[in-house]
């Protein structure tokens, strides 16, 4: 304000806030007798009330200030107490984390002191007062739910990386996570907590107990018998791990939960709240009284009622208030005791018309009446005390806090000067605005009242997950029946309070999103926009540091309030433009990607860098977008390739105060968006080492974003956006194959754009993670089933057994029945019909610009890899993470939508315009998925058959490290293939949910036929296909050979080791990857058999022969008995569970049937041949098939005779009579055709043996060198080299060679 002492005098502010209707009554200043009893009434003493009229002297504006001071004249005690020291406790009286010595570890704090997050294994830190006599307490707010210990300590103990607060004497801790206290030994003590609780801690000194609290309930004492006494102090300390985080009150803030007798450790500004709360009474005298002149009298009304008439006795009352209350209003105390909580009883005393009504007039008078800078850090602290309210409030049934929380949070943003305020400087910078989108699931479902909501529980009797076997449930009992109806009821009414809440949290967004408040300012949408997008790059950016990014269950919940908002504003700005599109033909338009008006940071674009597709494709651009880049600007982006991974130097205006000391505080340019829920920037980076892990790779600057035609974020207005007569605005360089009409309002595209990055960047890791509880369930259930069976099985005499069971069946069901209920709380807020609906519709807009962009062609380079990164995931989220409470059949074009996203794979996953191993993988590995699943399947083959050709032919090109195997051996079922769970497994464990699953077989008979017509034609294809294949398996079954070894010898020593589990699982992944192109290899030689048999193609004979050394050494290696291969199956180690004989013996069992018993004689003879010729044939290895034992060797041990035998004929369930059959009439051959061959085979001179394989006579010479080997030899090598494997000179042609032919023409010749 700009007055000051006893005249009040208004050099800025304006106060003729008069109406035509109520103009004869503010012409001036209203009759003395009624101004004294009106001032009065408003400046009354609250010890002594109103005076009676004849005993008090008038009271005017002249002498109001001398009686207004005296009414706010605070008792001297009072305002002692609230400064200097007091007795029992020690250190400064404003209480904060000791950041400058105080602490173990690497932390992060945050500006204000009372924020931390661990960076290090188990930092350690305490607060700079200490207090050694009388009772005290402190809250934490508890931000993350890992591993953290919480309490008091004393100076003299001494914290490392492993021993924190409660791991010494003299310090004593609660660790809510492992639901412990601590103190050198650890007992079980408490409740666990959960993001978002409040610990409080209490000691009291004069009894020497030490207790906790958790949400205002007590925990009970926790320890006893303190050491108190000459120089023993206790500072409230905290050790905590890495990523986690909290926030300290030790009385900055009101307690959340004060405890009647214990004082907090810094007191509160006891003078100026009692000023503060006289003021308010003041205030609220004034919008409880109305004045009336004609009548000459005061009269009483509602506050919900007042009205600012610009009466300047009003007016001047206001003014007087206002200049001592304003300075209190920037105190974060006094806005958090005083203004909240007169705003929050407006909002629970009135309907939600009325109380926004009072809070829009209130805000009108605070802008009227303080100073802008007044307001602002009011409303600042305003916004950030509701936003902790909100975050910290606890579950109860009817979410009454959270819905006042947010009624007032909206009426406070429907002001428009105080929306643009925070939206501009508040939210998305010093606050988590998405806080306020998020709805916390609550860990512990009774007080969270769900066990009134949802009295009964139900689970589902067996697991539906995809892949498990297809037996049917059993026949539903009507008790449970009825179980299910009422939990589903629960359900039902669960969910409708929920969407209370999330309606509020859509009208707040629909706020920030309105784009008509532009009068006197920038509408609120376009400082939104701008704001959003530096949060999606803070996100993006730090995508590998944790504690910068926002937690994923806010970004869950953020996303479908957004799609909402986004939905609403898109559908009316059709309805009043019949050319735009609705909301369900969404797509971005793809020269969004590369016109340069929205900025995608470093992120990748399909076809590489943003400056490299710029120079590679300026033409392009040209000619199709009519975007011409400057010269300059592609040799700046040339340079800013060149020195990207540089560390810049940081000018003087720009580098950080160094902390060099040990201990040191080192600020750090950081983003807002820190998980402690100070909410604050955390811009100390604490660390014993003194080490700055934070210093950004990059800084970011205007000059460095080279950008075409382009405006820096936050310099863009709203023309630059929506564009005008004369701009495009965002839809700059249309291609020709794009409509002229606008599909919506070019920032609703860009909002758009920004909710599909949120996706990617951490929305679809959450839907996976929340399906965890339901699995939990499904386990759960299994064990008490087992339970209740084991109980019917188990005889009456055994009581001790039956008392065993019952206590299992009792904890299984009481867990049931909280994680029943906890999972309908997620399915309410995560899965529900609503928000998969949400992520259809995002899948759809993908689909819609994927396609768009491809018909752009070259240009389609320029698109973000998160476009096709979300089609895929989105699909694979709608069909794993929703079931089975919805299909995703139920959605509205659902065969539709799987042919689109069929021929997107199906043509994108061998595209050359897109360059990214990673999405090229990923496109890859969701094709095969998709031709897994029936009517996944269906749509592949629903796609134009030139697609679907193009697919097969570029599936069957050679390939290096390309899961084609993955993708295609569904397409035939293959011999004893018909299991979905592993056949060795269930026979072992029939019962056990957790065992590794395979998709029932689909093969689709028209791929099959396109595969086999390619295969036949052109006389390349199918040698370097099958020569890629080859070199795979052999590749992918040598790596597991030496990987079991390796493991075998581990658990063969005699000291205790742990096997790795990344080897066990890359280990287990070489023995899939082999079974898998084993089953490619039975595919195509049933498809096409003629391709190794028919020896008139040049390349037949030697990939028969490469077939045949592969398949023998499988053999030899899987079915040699008490072998490597045999020891490390029977350990049965955890991760090798689909390591068996079986999956990989059928595979192979199936390739030699089809060569040596399906087809005409003359080919099963060339095969029988080929495979009797190669040195490491066997004849046991086929025997053992059928269970045949191996011939004893002289000196071996005898087998134990209790040890089973692997056999065929043991899986009759998964192999038919016929299949058997088919396999002795393979053995029967292949027993005679050896015995014949060993008859008839005649001794070889070694010297005419081939000096590479040693197993076939020499039959070819290399020109020009000379040198020779086999045929078989050079045609494998030729088909990846061209050097001689001796001499290494370039092979140019290979000749025949016959020794006695040879012999003689150099006989002749001499």
């Amino acid at each position: 304000m700009a007055s000051k002492g006893a005249g009040v005098s208004f050099s800025r502010k304006s106060y003729r806030l008069t109406s035509d209707a109520e103009k004869s009554r503010v012409t001036g200043i209203v009759q003395e007798k009624l101004l004294s009893d009106y001032l009065y009434r408003i400046f009354s003493s609250p010890d002594h009330g109103t005076p009676a009229a004849t005993s008090r002297k008038p009271l005017n504006f002249q002498n109001l200030p001398e009686h207004v001071n005296q009414l706010l004249q605070v008792d001297s005690e009072d305002d002692d107490e609230s400064q200097g020291q007091v007795e029992g406790r020690l250190g400064p009286s404003t209480v904060v984390l000791d950041h400058t010595g105080g602490f173990e570890g690497l932390l992060l704090v945050d500006d204000d002191l009372l924020g931390v997050i661990g960076h290090s294994n188990f930092g350690t830190i305490r607060s700079t007062t200490c207090v050694y006599k009388g009772k005290w307490v402190y809250e934490v707010l508890i931000s993350s739910q890992g591993l953290m210990q919480i309490g008091w300590c004393t100076i003299n103990c001494r914290f490392n990386q492993e021993e924190g607060v409660g791991d010494t004497h003299n310090s004593y801790a609660y660790d809510g996570n492992r639901v412990r206290k601590w103190n050198v030994t650890t007992t079980n003590y408490g409740k666990a907590w959960a993001a978002g609780d409040i610990v409080s801690c209490l000691i009291d000194l004069d009894d020497g107990t030490l207790s906790f609290c958790l949400n205002g309930v007590s925990l009970g004492t926790a320890f006893e018998n303190l050491s108190r006494g000459l120089g023993m102090a206790y500072f409230p300390a905290i050790s905590l791990s890495f990523k986690e985080s909290v926030a300290f009150n030790f009385g900055s803030r009101p307690l959340r939960y004060p405890v009647a007798g214990f004082r907090p450790l810094q007191d509160p500004p006891f003078a100026d709240l009692v000023r503060a709360q006289r003021l308010l009474g003041c205030f609220q005298a004034v919008l409880s009284v109305e004045l009336d002149p004609v009548e000459g009298r005061l009269v009483e009304k509602e506050s919900s009622e007042w009205q600012l008439q610009g009466q300047p006795t009003v007016l001047l009352t206001l003014a007087h208030i206002f200049h001592h209350f304003a300075p209190l209003l920037r105190k974060v105390y006094l806005v958090e005791a005083v203004l909240m909580s007169f705003l929050l009883g407006i909002v629970e005393k009135g309907t939600p018309e009325q109380a926004q009504s009072v809070v829009h007039q209130i805000l009108d008078l605070l802008w009227l009446f303080m100073e802008d800078y007044e307001v602002q850090d009011c409303l600042k602290q305003l916004m950030m005390s509701l936003l902790r309210l909100y975050r910290f409030s606890p579950i109860v049934p009817d979410l009454g806090l959270q819905i006042h929380y947010l009624r007032l949070t909206m009426s406070i943003l429907r002001h428009e000067k105080s929306r643009k305020f925070l939206l501009s400087n508040v939210l998305f910078d010093m606050l988590r605005s998405v806080v306020f989108f998020y709805i916390k699931s609550p860990l512990r479902v009774e007080e969270a009242g769900l066990k009134e909501l949802i009295p009964t529980t139900w689970w589902p009797r067996r697991s539906s997950r995809e892949g498990r076997d297809g037996r049917e449930a059993k026949e539903e009992t009507t008790e449970e029946r009825q179980r299910r109806r009422a939990y589903e009821r629960g359900c039902q009414r669960l969910k409708k309070r929920i969407e209370v809440v999330e309606e509020l949290q859509v009208q707040i967004l629909k706020l920030l999103l309105d784009n008509k408040d532009d009068n006197g300012g920038e509408a609120s949408r376009y400082i939104f926009l701008t704001k959003f997008r530096k949060f999606l790059q803070e996100n993006a950016s730090g995508r590998g540091n944790t504690p910068v990014l926002c937690p994923p269950e806010y970004m869950v919940c953020f996303l479908h309030r957004l799609v909402s908002a986004l939905r609403f504003y898109w559908d009316e700005y059709k309805a009043s433009n019949p050319h735009a599109s609705f909301s369900e033909e969404a797509y971005i338009p793809p020269q969004i990607f590369y016109n340069g008006k929205v900025d995608y940071f470093d992120l990748q674009r399909l076809g590489g860098l943003l400056s490299h597709l710029r120079k590679t494709l300026k033409d392009d651009l040209a000619s199709k977008a009519n975007i011409v880049i400057d010269p300059l600007e592609l040799q700046a982006a040339t340079m800013d390739d060149l020195d990207e991974d540089e560390e810049p130097t940081p000018t003087a205006a720009q580098r950080p105060m160094q902390a060099l000391a040990i201990g040191g505080a080192l600020p750090l340019p950081r983003p807002g968006w820190l998980s402690s829920p100070t909410l604050g920037r955390a811009n100390r980076f604490l660390s014993t080492a003194a080490v700055s892990l934070m210093t950004p790779r990059r800084l970011l600057s205007t000059m460095e974003k080279v950008k075409v035609r382009s405006l820096n974020v936050e310099q863009r207005t709203r023309e630059d956006i929506e564009g005008s007569h004369w701009n495009e605005g965002l839809m700059l360089g249309r291609p020709p194959e794009e409509p002229e009409q606008p599909l919506t309002e070019n920032s609703l595209l860009e909002v758009l754009d920004g909710t599909v990055m949120m996706y990617n960047l951490s929305v679809h890791q959450q839907l996976g993670k929340m399906v965890g509880v339901s699995d939990d369930v499904n386990e759960y259930a299994i064990a008490l089933r087992d339970t209740e069976d084991k109980l019917r099985r188990c005889p009456k005499r055994r009581k001790d057994i039956l008392a065993e069971l019952t206590k299992s069946q009792k904890v299984f069901s009481e867990k049931l029945d909280h994680l029943s209920r906890r999972l309908a709380w997620v399915h309410a807020t995560v899965y529900s019909q609503e928000k998969m609906l949400d992520i259809y519709w995002l899948l759809r807009v993908c689909l819609r610009t994927i396609e768009h962009g491809d018909r752009t062609g070259s240009l389609f380079a320029f698109m973000p890899e998160f476009y096709l990164s979300v089609a895929i995931n989105s699909y694979s989220a709608l069909k794993n993470y929703f079931g089975p409470v919805h299909s995703m059949e139920e959605l509205p074009g659902y065969e539709e939508t799987l042919t689109r996203l069929a021929a997107i794979l199906a043509k994108h996953f061998a595209d050359p315009r897109i360059v990214g191993t990673d999405i090229r993988d990923s496109l890859m590995q969701a094709l095969a998925s998709y031709v897994c699943y029936p009517h996944s399947l269906r749509a592949v083959e629903r796609i134009p058959e030139e697609q679907r050709i193009a697919m097969v032919r570029n599936l069957l090109a050679p390939y290096e490290q390309r899961p084609w195997a993955q993708t295609n051996w569904i397409l035939g079922c293959g011999f004893g293939y018909r299991y979905t769970r592993l056949p060795h497994l269930l026979k072992t464990k029939p019962e056990d949910a957790n065992l590794p699953s395979l998709q029932k077989p689909c093969p689709s008979t028209l791929l099959q036929q396109h595969m086999a017509d390619l295969l036949r034609q052109g006389s390349d294809v199918a040698p370097s296909f099958l020569n890629s294949v080859l070199n795979q398996l052999n590749w992918a079954f040598s790596e597991f050979i030496g990987m079991i070894q390796e493991i075998q010898q581990a658990a063969e020593r005699l000291e205790r080791n742990f096997v790795d589990s990344r080897q066990l699982k890359v280990c287990a992944t070489c023995f899939d990857l082999s079974v898998s192109l084993l089953r490619v290899l039975e595919m195509t030689i049933t498809l096409v058999p003629e391709i190794f048999l028919d020896w008139s193609r040049p390349t037949s004979e030697m990939l028969l022969r490469r077939l045949a050394q592969l398949l023998n050494q499988v053999l030899n290696r899987v079915t040699a008995e008490r072998n490597l291969f045999d020891r490390v199956v029977t350990l049965r180690l955890p991760g090798l569970e689909s390591v068996d004989h079986y999956p990989i013996l059928v595979a192979v069992t199936g390739i030699l049937v089809r060569l040596l018993v399906h087809g005409p004689t003359s080919e099963t003879e060339q095969a029988t041949s080929v495979l009797l010729a190669d040195p490491c044939f066997q004849l046991r290895s086929i025997g053992y098939l059928l269970g045949q034992p191996e011939p004893l060797v002289p000196g071996t041990a005898l087998p134990a005779p209790d040890r089973k035998r692997f056999s065929l004929q043991s899986y009759t369930d998964y192999i038919s009579a016929e299949e058997l059959a088919q396999v002795e009439q393979m053995l029967a051959h292949l027993t005679a055709a050896s015995a014949q061959a060993a008859a008839a085979s005649l001794p070889t001179n070694e010297e005419d043996l081939c000096p590479i394989c040693y197993a076939h006579p020499i039959s070819a010479v290399f020109q020009p060198c000379g040198h020779k080997s086999c045929k078989a030899c050079i045609n494998q090598h030729l088909m990846n080299n061209k050097d001689c494997f001796f001499c290494k000179a370039t092979i140019v042609s290979v000749e025949d060679w016959d020794k006695a032919a040879n012999t003689s023409a150099m006989s002749s010749a001499a």
